[in-house]
């Protein structure tokens, strides 16, 4: 386990992301480790730039979030409901999770989504109402699969519903199901995750990679060769699966950044520029860069809310007020105007 030297720095993450391919995916646990110290706009921004970008957050190596009290016990418990396939029936009757359950039970499920996806793409607004009836037990059977990671099911299923909404907005050919489903699984996960970076998790993830390296390189001096996981899980006071984790993010960072290339050393005339070397202002600039493609209204759009004006990146309802839209119309344009300029 030599050769692991490297270092995360906080105005790297658009190069890094910028070397895995569209359709690939990114380990949450190394996005919170990368994140790490960065604000809470550039956290956003590098989550919008993942998702234009097509390239998914995998929480499969995230440890789980311990939480406190009472959501402790219903994060358990709903977990463990889950598992057996008993949710519905082991939850009070007037449960808001069993009440909203139930409801979804009574809604008409169409029966070709593909079509009425193809039809609404086409501009046919009337379908809308039955794609999102269609997809919300999908958007259900998802959300089980994160529950006891940080986040109650009912606000699980609340951000796939958002992840649904933009999969809806943004699609315009192709396997519907496949395209909703890649944005549910994205807004699930995006929960989970920022839900581990307020529990701290991406300061305990920086920590255990730098105790993983340090104990990795005193056993190798100590014992004339490379120590093996067991050995320095036993160092690190560490489960084997726990250190198992963060070998697996130490490998995931190293392949980032053998296929991500070393930067030229800057000419000493331009260390005046450096101050606006920042990854934010890559993102800005980069995306200024494709506005070129768009009409002036989307291109002025998308300025707002990335903050291309100078300013702070605005929300939907801000941008919405500027533009005379509704929040549900900017993010249809964005989403719209984001998907014009990837296919440019």
């Amino acid at each position: 386990m030599t050769e692991l030297e490297f270092s995360f720095e906080q105005t790297d993450w658009i190069r890094v992301f910028s070397h895995i391919p569209r359709g690939g995916s990114l380990s949450a646990a190394g996005f919170l480790t990368l994140m790490e110290g960065c604000s809470e706009e550039q956290v956003e921004d590098a989550l919008l730039y993942l998702e234009s970008a097509g390239i998914c957050l995998d929480v499969s190596e995230l440890p789980k979030v311990g939480a406190k009290g009472q959501a402790a016990l219903r994060l358990r418990r709903e977990e463990e409901l889950v598992k057996a396939g008993t949710l519905r029936e082991n939850l009070e009757e007037n449960d808001p999770l069993r009440l909203y359950l139930e409801e979804v039970d009574l809604i008409h499920v169409p029966a070709n989504l593909q079509a009425m996806a193809q039809r609404y793409a086409s501009g046919y607004d009337q379908v809308l109402q039955g794609l999102t009836n269609g997809m919300i037990p999908v958007v259900i059977e998802l959300a089980y699969t994160m529950t006891g990671r940080g986040v109650l099911l009912l606000d699980l299923i609340q951000e796939g519903s958002l992840g649904l909404w933009q999969g809806i907005l943004s699609y315009r050919e192709g396997d519907f199901h496949n395209h909703a489903c890649w944005w549910i699984r994205q807004y699930l996960a995006r929960a989970v995750t920022m839900q581990a970076r307020a529990s701290g998790l991406g300061q305990k993830m920086k920590q255990a990679l730098e105790d993983f390296r340090a104990v990795d390189g005193r056993l190798l001096a100590d014992l004339g060769r490379n120590a093996t996981l067991p050995e320095i899980a036993e160092q690190l006071h560490m489960t084997l699966e726990e250190t198992q984790t963060v070998a697996s993010m130490l490998e995931s960072a190293r392949l980032l950044q053998q296929a991500t290339p070393e930067e030229k050393e800057e000419d000493p005339q331009e260390e005046e520029q450096a101050v606006e070397d920042t990854a934010y202002f890559q993102l800005r600039q980069h995306v200024s860069e494709l506005l070129s493609c768009l009409d002036e209204k989307d291109a002025y759009l998308l300025s707002l809310r990335f903050g291309l004006e100078g300013g702070l990146p605005l929300s939907p309802e801000e941008t919405g007020r500027k533009l005379g839209l509704t929040p549900e119309e900017v993010v249809a344009r964005e989403a719209a105007a984001l998907a014009k300029m990837r296919n440019n």
